[in-house]
């Protein structure tokens, strides 16, 4: 007996692989709006539908529809930006969108407040600055996240060109993209198929990520996917294999939740999109396809039991994995300032606040960059941007000749906040949340600024202002900003209102737990206010806030990796 597919599997069976009617809504000048079944389709080609909710109230007074709008995501695997892409994404935010460009926390770009009539040109100009949307979003794997900067050793150049055979590799087969926004043909006669995904692609979004230890600035084990390159005598040995991440939960559904990912094995680099492929694949024929909220790869871990997986990706792979080798990470934030590569060149990273590329008084940021491409714009040994999963820009590949040059800039149009920023504030992120998330109970993006004062006022008061503090601000329970990750974090449920969770570690091995539930700005400054004071006054040197939180005994043990896949 064939089980029912349910609606949301029903409408990609009935696609004809991703194309629905979409390019049938885009020509419907009645609305600003693309069809409901439409809007699910259009996520596979990086495209959200979204509406001020800001404006939704006085709209339904006046009998309008919603301030319907769109967003774009770049597929950017790496977060690599040429100076000439870099120029033509700030075109497109102030051609097609609202002015603004968007550091995601996975590492590619966001334009917001794309209307209906500007969608279709506008992804058309980021193809041709030879960068696309297809599979930013949708049941697919998505952008293929890895450790900042390729430019910086040769294991790191190693381990970015792998991310990106990864991308182009699990990248779906329809042409249903290039025909929509492309106006590419049809091929007439041909039978399409998705060798890989199938005509429903996945239960739900997948996630890679590459970590380059000590660094773990793409917080490997909050991926579908995680991969820890193994660097011997400098050069890229292969990868330790982790499965089951995922930070989405439900509010009030214990049946959801935040996980780690569970290390399996190690990986030579020429096995590694096999192996990528058949976690893929085995989550496509076993993964939930009748309940979303228990459709990701975490939960199909949990209900078949990690070592069946295991088995049954072996079979598959027709080979075992090596155990895994010992690794360390330092950290899971970025590092700010100047370093410089193994070939004498330089790469300084700035803070960008929530990922918020815009011109604002005192701080031109978009200017700044537009600038610093400009001047870089077709030179034989180029500038080039690195986007990093912590929403922030590296400016990479700068000779030393010209670092004066690039302080110049930046400082001139206030990128350089890094310098005398306090500590939590350089490792804070948010996601979006309202107004154009739907999914948003809560402000994020928005309330970060007056949050940070405020905790900033409290740290002071302790000593503590430049204690290097994990901070995630998110608007609902998803887990876009990886809250469950943060020392600190508020998570939303209700306008003004979040949950308070507390301990994890600085180096994205650990998750927090709730601390205090559905409590206003007052009640979480009250509470943070006794424990910063108690870390001020008893913390070891060098202990992490999360750290002392679970030495001290103030918050039951969290999930953790086990120390024994940990050098």
């Amino acid at each position: 007996m064939v089980a029912q597919l349910s609606a949301f599997e029903r409408v990609k069976a009935d696609s004809r692989f991703l194309r629905g009617t979409i390019a049938e809504g885009l020509l419907d000048p009645v609305t600003g709006a693309i069809a409901d079944d439409d809007t699910k389709l259009l996520k596979f080609h990086g495209t959200y539908q979204q509406d001020d909710r800001d404006l939704r109230d006085e709209r339904r007074r006046q009998k309008l529809e919603p301030a319907y709008a769109f967003m774009i995501r770049a597929r950017l695997p790496g977060g690599v930006v040429t100076p000439t892409q870099w120029l033509a994404f700030d075109a497109i935010a102030r051609e097609h969108a609202n002015g603004t460009l968007r550091i995601t926390s996975r590492q590619t770009f966001q334009w917001h407040g794309v209307i209906k009539r500007e969608l279709k040109p506008g992804i058309a100009a980021i193809n041709r600055a030879l960068v696309d949307t297809i599979a930013a979003c949708g049941d697919v794997n998505r952008n293929v996240v890895c450790s900042a900067n390729p430019v910086e050793s040769s294991a790191h150049a190693a381990a970015y060109a792998c991310a990106v055979r990864l991308s182009e590799h699990l990248k779906p087969a329809t042409r249903a993209y290039y025909e929509i926004w492309l106006d590419e043909e049809k091929i007439a006669g041909s039978d399409e198929v998705e060798p890989l995904y199938g005509p429903t692609y996945l239960p739900r979004k997948f996630k890679i990520g590459l970590a380059v230890p000590p660094t773990n600035d793409v917080d490997v084990f909050a991926q579908d996917l995680g991969l820890i390159a193994i660097i011997e005598h400098g050069e890229l040995a292969g990868f330790n294999v982790a499965i089951g991440g995922g930070m989405g939960a439900t509010h009030g559904d214990a049946t959801t939740y935040p996980r780690l990912g569970d290390v399996i094995g190690f990986v030579a680099p020429e096995h590694l999109l096999a192996v990528a492929e058949n976690v893929i694949a085995v989550q496509r024929d076993w993964g939930d396809r009748n309940e979303r909220k228990h459709a990701r790869l975490k939960y199909t871990i949990d209900h078949r039991g990690l070592d069946v997986f295991v088995a049954e990706l072996q079979a598959r792979l027709g080979f075992v994995l090596a155990p895994a080798r010992a690794f360390h990470f330092d950290h899971n934030g970025d590092r700010y300032g100047w370093i410089q590569g193994d070939d004498r060149r330089w790469h300084l990273t700035l803070h960008i606040e929530a990922g918020r590329l815009a011109d604002r008084p005192g701080r031109a940021l978009l200017s700044g960059l537009r600038e610093i491409a400009k001047v870089h714009d077709g030179t034989a040994s180029a500038v080039q941007f690195r986007l990093t999963c912590n929403q922030n820009l590296i400016i990479a590949n700068v000779a030393a000749a010209e670092r004066a040059h690039i302080d110049s800039l930046v400082a001139q149009h206030g990128l350089d906040g890094y310098r005398d920023q306090s500590g939590i504030r350089k490792h804070a992120l948010a996601c979006v949340a309202l107004p154009t998330c739907g999914l948003a109970m809560a402000e994020a993006e928005r309330y970060l600024p007056d949050l940070l004062l405020k905790l900033e006022s409290l740290l002071a008061g302790h000593g503590l202002l430049d204690a290097p503090i994990l901070l995630r601000l998110s608007g609902c329970p998803n887990g876009c900003s990886r809250p469950y990750l943060g020392e600190v974090a508020l998570v939303g449920k209700a306008p003004g209102r979040y949950n308070l969770m507390l301990g994890a570690d600085f180096r994205g091995q650990r998750l927090n737990r709730l601390y205090r539930e559905n409590i206003d700005e007052a009640g979480i400054l009250a509470s943070l206010d006794p424990v910063f004071a108690r870390y001020a006054a008893e913390r070891a040197d060098g202990e992490g806030f999360g750290d002392f939180l679970l030495r001290v005994g103030a918050l039951a043990a969290p999930q953790s990796i086990p120390a024994e896949v940990i050098a």
